[in-house]
């Protein structure tokens, strides 16, 4: 009985996903983190003024934790700002941050201090590297809200087949469920890159996201074992995409109204 009700729970909450999403990938400078953490931690509660008016819909900040990436200036910290709208991703630039900020922090900061803050938050990053991301197709997020701590996996991929975002939604992403319901991992997530910024690394078309269960074993494709299908399965994903870079991330902080970012 306590197993229905919590497939039950899984399949039908409601949860609020964003549709879009900049990824920030911050490279910071020789012996800055401190500094660089003080900044974000300004900026937090404006995040959460602009979530309320409806600016954006997620904010959170992730630090990498383990990478493969060996090209210059690897990213030390993820940004991650979330939109329910292309619309409202567009229109982000033009919100009254300093607005913001002397509203919360009135009688806690000079506005000289606020001034201050905003002029030195650029300081402690050398580069920062933005992608602009529609969701593909996602699972629901199980295991309540995000919390710091959390982990989470980010996967650049370059499709090399018109059908790469087929075969992962309709093979791959029914897996992860499966495997979800078995209490095995916690959510899967595909997003396109349609814009980035001229630093950007320009290779990757797609990133995945994936938040697993510590000390949990998946059997999605042990499942499938070598059978005829399971091998051609894994023929057809394989050679629809390249895996390029990976990285683990561990959440320092978030402000959403959504529980996961995309």
């Amino acid at each position: 009985m306590k197993k229905l009700i919590f497939i039950f729970i899984l399949l039908f909450s409601v949860n609020s996903f964003s549709q879009y999403a900049i990824v920030s990938a911050v490279d910071l400078k020789e012996g800055s983190e401190s500094e660089y953490l003080k900044t974000e931690k300004f900026w937090g509660p404006l995040h959460k003024r602009a979530i309320e008016d409806g600016v954006q819909t997620q904010q959170a900040v992730w630090k990498v934790i383990q990478t493969n990436d060996e090209r210059e200036n690897p990213a030390d910290y993820f940004i991650i700002t979330s939109f329910s709208s292309k619309e409202q991703l567009e229109n982000y630039s033009s919100a009254d941050f300093g607005a913001y900020a002397q509203e919360v922090y009135r009688g806690k900061m000079s506005r000289r201090a606020i001034t201050r803050m905003f002029e030195n938050s650029p300081n402690s990053s050398n580069v920062r590297r933005n992608y602009h991301l529609e969701a593909v197709s996602r699972t629901i997020l199980a295991g309540g809200g995000l919390v710091p701590g959390d982990r989470m996996s980010i996967t650049s991929t370059i499709a090399k087949s018109d059908e790469f975002e087929t075969w992962e939604t309709e093979v791959i992403k029914p897996m992860v469920e499966k495997e979800i319901l078995m209490g095995q991992h916690r959510y899967w997530g595909l997003a396109k890159i349609y814009e980035r910024t001229e630093n950007a690394y320009e290779n990757a078309t797609h990133f995945f996201f994936n938040i697993g269960i510590p000390g949990v074993q998946r059997t999605g494709w042990q499942k499938l074992g070598s059978t005829f299908k399971g091998l051609k399965l894994r023929e057809g994903v394989q050679s629809a995409s390249e895996h390029q870079n990976f990285v683990t991330l561990e959440l320092v902080s978030i402000h959403n109204l959504s529980l996961i970012h995309i």
